[in-house]
């Protein structure tokens, strides 16, 4: 299962991808859509987060950092 890691409250706007970066700050890019490219990406929070190897970090639904154990299959 996955855990919390840190209290963001990033709002989420519809038509971007939001993930954590190689800083471990919250990032988002304009997705592509219908044959149009999609965006550069821009910082939207610096967290600066330690990323531990083995473990996937993402944004969930809160808007928060939350992780869960990768599992190599």
């Amino acid at each position: 299962m996955a855990e919390k890691v840190q209290k963001v409250g990033v709002d989420r706007t519809t038509g971007f991808l939001y993930y954590i970066d190689k800083q471990g700050d919250v990032s988002r890019a304009k997705m592509a859509r219908g044959g149009k490219k999609g965006g550069k990406p821009e910082k939207v929070q610096k967290v600066g987060v330690k990323k531990e190897k083995g473990y996937l970090y993402y944004l969930d639904k809160k808007g928060d950092i939350s992780r869960a154990k990768m599992v190599n299959a």
